[in-house]
């Protein structure tokens, strides 16, 4: 009935975790699920992984064609800033391809040669060197490629709220492209509002500021400050366009690229409140399961159809209604009876790590049976600063079979998805694919029906215009 488990993308090497000794499909009794199969509406692509890129570089050509480069002169320096997250997206591949039809069109068009690539990191100090080196990027950049991280020295960024410290060697050149992609990974936090201008506050600025997203302000409040910086006069006056990977749970949905960050931005809500909107609710239909990370990067970000582990963990309550204050994974009782936030989603039974990178805070997750494959792998989570509690809880196995057999012990379920950095769709068991089969055109017909006019109209969107 159902296909074959789909291969998923490759797993970079890295010092901050072990490659995975082997896949889930490789050895599991898994099923593929395509997101055209539980949602037709919503299977448009332009690419999925394995796929010839050129339909990148197309789209890529397409978008820019509409994009006004004219402050751009000959001589000048152009840095388009990238984002390390877009090269997990497919192996990252679509968005290597898009980065370097941006610069051979600035080359082009303006005439202008010294157009450098500028790669973030989240915090760590060797993430951007590897992903340069992975995608081979001085060669495709001819040298003109630097690295970045959350510490590199400052420079001062007056905005409306005051002054935020900005990565100077980004905001240093005549010029930059806003080159990112629509980021929809914690739709649960940041409830889908502003994705396009979220860069701005979590890859070019200092840590200390992307400190204050996370820690001094809430899941709402906080969305306000990537605007913020982006208004800030010093950046207004480098700003020249931004050029988007587009995604959709199916794959690459387009490339999308305009003056006006704003329009850009509106156009990524209203795909996203659709499309993403499905598979999230369909998420919260999965009544019980056991969740398989498999390989990539931080575990909390890898995708299944598209969406990633934490929407999962977070999923029962409805993030994209804003009249609903909280956007975590639900309630519980504590010893006092009294009934507190549940970071963690009660369908997830078990979670087994057959290879995620530690390093990110995994909230709740002391309340939530793990296994961890390998020793190796076992003593990089145990040795996690960011993740102390881990060790209390995590059992380790030596392979993924034993992980499994122990999974299924403790869940008492035998619903598995995959989360191994898959669009287009759904690694899972046979078991799964039949329950998000069944649930599918309910949750197609809610989210058409009911959901979406309500997201748009709570973000002043007329759902009538568009």
């Amino acid at each position: 009935m159902y296909r074959s488990a789909i291969n998923p993308p490759g797993v970079m090497t890295s010092v901050y975790g072990p490659q995975p000794k082997e896949r889930a499909i490789n050895i599991l009794d898994m099923v593929s699920v395509s997101i055209g199969d539980l949602f037709p509406d919503i299977a448009e692509r332009i690419y999925e992984d394995g796929d010839d890129p050129s339909a990148i570089e197309r789209a890529t050509d397409q978008a820019l064609s509409l994009v006004d480069m004219g402050m751009i002169k000959s001589g000048e320096t152009v840095k388009l800033l990238s984002s390390e997250h877009g090269f997990a997206i497919l192996g990252g591949q679509p968005y290597v391809t898009m980065l370097k039809a941006i610069k051979n069109n600035i080359q082009a068009r303006a005439g202008c040669e010294d157009v450098l690539l500028m790669v973030g990191a989240y915090k760590g100090f060797r993430e951007a060197d590897e992903v340069i080196s992975h995608f081979d990027l001085k060669r495709v950049f001819d040298g003109k490629v630097y690295g970045y991280g959350p510490y590199d020295k400052d420079i001062p960024i007056e905005t409306e709220i005051g002054t935020i410290y900005g990565i100077k060697k980004l905001f240093n050149g005549d010029w930059f492209v806003h080159s990112y992609y629509d980021d929809p990974r914690e739709m649960y936090y940041h409830r889908m509002i502003d994705r396009a201008f979220k860069s701005f506050i979590m890859s070019y600025v200092r840590f200390e500021t992307r400190s204050v997203y996370h820690m001094n302000f809430g899941n709402r409040s906080a969305n306000f400050l990537p605007r913020a910086i982006f208004n800030a006069p010093s950046i207004q006056e480098r700003y020249s366009f931004s050029c988007f990977l587009r995604t959709s749970p199916a794959g690459i949905l387009s490339i999308d690229a305009d003056n006006d960050l704003s329009a850009l931005n509106e156009r990524i809500t209203i795909s996203h409140l659709k499309k993403y909107g499905k598979m999230m609710r369909l998420f919260n239909e999965i009544d019980e399961c056991i969740a398989l990370v498999d390989g990539s990067r931080w575990g909390f970000y890898l995708h299944a159809g598209g969406v990633i582990l934490g929407v999962l963990m977070n999923v029962k309550t409805d993030p994209f209604d804003l009249s609903n204050h909280k956007a975590l994974g639900g309630l519980k009782r504590n010893k006092k009876g009294e009934l507190v936030p549940k970071l963690i989603n009660p369908a997830i039974k078990a979670i087994v790590m057959n290879q995620a990178w530690p390093g990110i805070n995994y909230l709740g997750l002391e309340d939530t049976p793990i296994v961890i494959v390998g020793e190796d792998h076992a003593d990089m989570w145990k040795a996690d600063h960011c993740n102390p509690q881990i060790a209390e809880v995590a059992q380790t196995a030596t392979d993924l079979n034993q992980a499994m057999d122990m999974a299924y012990d403790i869940g008492m379920t035998d619903k598995v998805i995959v989360f191994d950095g898959s669009f287009g769709h759904v690694n899972c068991s046979p078991s799964m694919a039949r329950l998000l089969m069944e649930k599918a055109p309910q949750v197609s017909r809610e989210v058409d029906e009911e959901l979406v006019p309500m997201w748009l109209e709570q973000r002043g969107i007329d759902p009538q215009a568009i």
